[in-house]
């Protein structure tokens, strides 16, 4: 990935403050961004976020802490942002997670499951894309899931969002297919898939393992992985990261529509 290839862009991250969000967001920065960060988390893990995009190599950063459940705080942050300046790449990254059988997710978590993981990103992309069509350059990177790809049980609403945002993406795609041109970058949009990787998500799976089988968490994370990713190793947010960095940068302009795995060969059985 050559350095600052993105000189001059600003790129919007939700979920920000930590794990892949905030990988994206310091890889950004490295290639030249500015960034507007969002997310939650106390206001020293917040300050921790800034400084270190800002320590990447970001020229500006912003942040706001819009709760992405409530369709008038999407349309907040995205004004804020748009205030500040164009958004030439969004990425959105923010989503929650709950694990329960389909008959007995509990109501409300399929409500706030599909507003953040899904709707959200409906409103940030049917803010943000028009813009990006007049300049003739932009970038939405949507961070779905090997779950966007197949399903696994106990997971119906966050399978039902990523397989939604990975359908909505698609659409947005063709609409905009034909803006701007490879002079300018084009407008793309396209769905990172990760499968198992090492963020607070999944260490309470990973501390359960390890706890149910008596053994080390490398063992246990070895264990967990055996059952659906065949490399037994997972993904780093910083190699995810890189994914979504090269889909940003212009010579990327004929990539569009894709869910792209980073699963180890999961979605390849």
């Amino acid at each position: 990935m050559n350095a600052r290839m993105l000189e001059g862009r600003r790129a919007l991250v939700t979920g920000s403050t930590q794990g892949i969000g905030l990988a994206v967001a310091e890889a950004l920065a490295a290639q030249g961004c500015s960034l507007v960060l969002h997310g939650l988390g106390r206001p020293a893990d917040i300050e921790a976020a800034r400084a270190a995009v800002l320590s990447a190599g970001a020229t500006e950063v912003q942040f706001f802490g819009n709760d992405l459940s409530q369709a008038g705080e999407v349309e907040a942050l995205m004004q804020a942002a748009l205030a500040g300046g164009p958004v030439d790449i969004l990425v959105n990254n923010a989503g929650i997670q709950h694990t329960a059988p389909l008959a007995e997710m509990p109501r409300a978590r399929w409500d706030a499951i599909l507003a953040i993981n899904l709707s959200a990103a409906f409103d940030t992309m049917r803010l943000a894309l028009p813009g990006m069509a007049r300049a003739g350059y932009g970038r939405v990177v949507n961070i779905a899931s090997v779950h966007g790809l197949v399903a696994s049980v106990n997971k119906a609403p966050y399978v039902a969002a990523k397989f939604g945002l990975v359908g909505m993406s698609r659409v947005a795609a063709l609409e905009y297919a034909d803006a701007g041109s490879r002079a300018s970058g084009g407008v793309t949009v396209n769905c990172v898939c990760p499968g198992w990787t090492e963020t607070a998500i999944i260490e309470p799976q990973i501390d359960a393992r390890a706890r149910a089988l008596g053994v080390p968490r490398e063992d246990a994370v070895r264990d967990l992985l055996r059952e659906k990713q065949p490399s037994l190793r997972t993904s780093l947010p910083q190699e995810i990261a890189r994914v979504v960095a090269w889909l940003c940068e212009p010579t990327a302009h004929n990539l569009t529509g894709a869910a792209i795995p980073v699963d180890g060969g999961w979605t390849a059985q």
